[in-house]
């Protein structure tokens, strides 16, 4: 009698019915899987936010292609299973390329608001992958056994991959918090944070700036007016980029706010010679620079003074920073206006320089006077230096090639507490540049950054503490900072500080805590009866920066058993049930990384009806949150 056999397996959601039609011959179908691929592959340039996985999933891509060529070679008759099987990894390869495309084309601040969004995405590409290729009938197929082999070895790099832990850059994903939760009144650290993740997402020149305009015009009209918070957001940030940038265009679309006397006959062309190309604004006072180009000074201008040395439009580099009035061109451009009565706006007056006012001719002179025997003239100099530092690339490299920094470190230990705070906010605004964060640190700085952080006047501290914070981007600083005694320092800071100072010291403490022996000092130091104070205090809106942190140092045995309470356990649960989404998302982490060791924990957790929040929040939270919590599930269904 012959052994029972197995049912057949039933059939994957993703398959098509086996008594489905065959939509086009097999040779056709082999030659559009080939032409999916090699389309797919023209997106060789990604974003940088999703570099690694855009890389991962064109590599896997071009891994099938030797079986894709194979079969169109050799032409063999396909049957049922195979073609089902190749239908399959056509829809896969179809959403690889639309992925793929995405990352190339859209938004660049989209794309690192939405990394959680978009890193499910791409598990969902390798999981149709994985699908498809897991069930191959490579047998049917007249393929080599290197082919085979090959394919097999990508298809476990793909069953890997799903399972893999989230590759979100914290860094990025930290800045972009500070950020977004920084109000109107812009402060000297969260320029610096916002020129660094400029830096990061390419989002700097005037090309790139108007390419992230386009991209962001598109996604509004795909979104059509939905998701409304995130779109606010994505033009927020946006704005900021062009604010620091120089460019004088704040409406999202890339249109300028026409004169009223333009609204009422829309169909009035402009010349485009007349328009300036940074700000696509009527001229009112035309200059020409060395490339050539024309552009209304008060842009130009402002352009060469965040240290650009290029012309805008052509972006050749300019022989001379000259500016010639283009008097025929203003000439034209007020012939057209009363021509066609159109009234050009007027532009507010610069403002008259105020009596001892300097300009970066200065710097090296002021520079000297640091190290003036004369307190008066170093107290000066010290206040007009961290003006200068804030205002452009430029100043910060002059300050630096002048010797600027160990002058300035020399003043760090000043007896005057307003000297020390122009001083230690000198060098907040100059460690924006990789290279001066070297020199700052090789200067002897952060000990002395670290008393002004314990003693110094409350803006001194808050800005002490955004120091460290851009000193610590650099790895080595991250561990000198905590040997040095700096963690304690800002815990102290995250205890009793001002709102400001409180969110600075956070933000340091995130970075810092990446570092694992500082995880350790951090505990040690009472961060974690901190950072609950700082949770109960809804009115300072740090729930998702304690959390985070909190994330961070769940991971540290050491720091586990301290943070994993009862009582603990119980504001996670009450900021699942209760919270805003980020809130959900971040104490659903902290709480997953716990009940992973200590089952107890969860089991307490689970008697406040958590159950049912869970499965709302896995069917309809973000994305981020819904694997949390589906995590959770699974982890719930274990303990019991």
């Amino acid at each position: 009698m012959p052994p029972p056999t197995m049912p057949p397996p039933p059939p994957s959601r993703d398959d098509p019915e086996p008594s489905a039609a065959r939509e086009m011959d097999d040779e056709d179908l082999v030659e559009e899987l080939l032409a999916t691929v090699n389309s797919a592959r023209a997106y060789a340039e990604f974003r940088r936010t999703q570099r690694r996985e855009c890389a991962n999933l064109l590599r896997w891509l071009q891994l099938v292609l030797p079986l894709l060529e194979e079969l169109r070679d050799s032409a063999p008759r396909l049957t049922d299973n195979t073609y089902r099987r190749l239908a399959l990894l056509g829809r896969a390869f179809a959403a690889a390329r639309r992925l793929l495309r995405s990352c190339h084309d859209g938004s660049k601040i989209f794309l690192a608001l939405e990394s959680e969004a978009v890193l499910t995405k791409f598990r969902n590409v390798y999981e149709k992958m994985h699908g498809a290729l897991n069930g191959m009938p490579y047998d049917e197929l007249a393929i080599s056994d290197e082919v085979k082999e090959q394919v097999e070895l990508m298809n476990a790099q793909l069953m890997r991959c799903q399972k893999r832990t989230d590759t979100q850059d914290i860094e990025l994903s930290m800045d972009l918090m500070v950020i977004l939760q920084t109000k109107e009144e812009e402060r000297n650290a969260d320029r610096a944070i916002l020129e660094r993740l400029a830096k990061k997402l390419e989002l700097q020149t005037l090309a790139e700036l108007r390419a992230e305009t386009i991209a962001i015009k598109k996604l509004i009209n795909e979104r059509n007016g939905q998701q409304g918070d995130s779109t606010k957001q994505i033009i927020e940030l946006l704005n900021k980029f062009k604010h620091i940038a120089g460019v004088d265009e704040t409406n999202v679309m890339g249109d300028v706010s026409m004169p009223k006397t333009l609204g009422k006959c829309p169909s009035l062309m402009i010349p485009n010679d007349f328009l300036c190309p940074i700000t696509l604004e009527i001229m009112t006072d035309p200059v020409i620079v060395a490339s050539g180009q024309s552009y209304e000074r008060r842009s130009i201008q402002k352009w060469l003074d965040s240290g650009e040395r290029t012309c805008p439009k052509t972006r050749q580099p300019l022989a001379h920073l000259s500016l010639a009035p283009n008097y025929a061109l203003k000439n034209l451009i007020l012939q057209w206006c009363e021509k066609n009565m159109v009234e050009l706006q007027k532009r507010e007056p610069e403002p008259a320089a105020e009596p001892g006012n300097h300009r970066k001719e200065d710097i090296p002179s002021l520079v000297e006077d640091l190290s003036s025997i004369h307190p008066e003239v170093q107290r000066k100099a010290a206040k007009k230096i961290r003006m200068l530092s804030k205002e452009s690339p430029e100043n910060r490299r002059l300050i630096s090639d002048n010797g600027g920094i160990p002058a300035l470190i020399g003043l760090l230990a000043y007896p005057d507490k307003k000297v020390q705070e122009n001083t230690v906010t000198t060098l907040l605004n100059l460690s924006i540049d990789d290279h001066n964060k070297l020199l700052i640190t090789r200067g002897g700085a952060i000990p002395l950054v670290i008393e002004i952080l314990r003693n110094g006047s409350a803006e001194a501290q808050e800005n002490s503490a955004a120091a460290l914070f851009s000193l610590s981007m650099l790895d080595e600083n991250k561990a000198a900072i905590g040997t040095l005694g700096g963690i304690a320092a800002l815990v102290e800071l995250l205890r009793s500080g001002t709102a400001r100072g409180k969110k600075d010291a956070a933000t340091a403490i995130f970075n810092l805590v990446l570092n694992p022996q500082n995880k350790a000092r951090a505990t040690h130091a009472g961060i974690v009866p901190a950072l609950l104070g700082v949770i109960d205090d809804k009115g300072l809106g740090m729930v998702d920066e304690a959390l985070s942190i909190f994330l961070l140092l769940s991971s540290h045995a050491a720091c586990r058993g301290e943070i994993g309470t009862t009582a603990f356990v119980e504001k996670l649960v009450r900021l699942i049930k209760e919270g805003t989404d980020k809130n959900k998302e971040c104490a659903l982490s902290v709480l997953l990384e716990l009940g992973s060791n200590s089952k107890p924990l969860l089991v307490h957790a689970l008697r406040f009806g958590l159950h049912e929040d869970l499965s709302k929040i896995a069917k309809n939270g973000t994305s981020r949150a819904q694997r949390k919590a589906t995590s959770l599930i699974q982890l719930a269904r274990k303990c019991y």
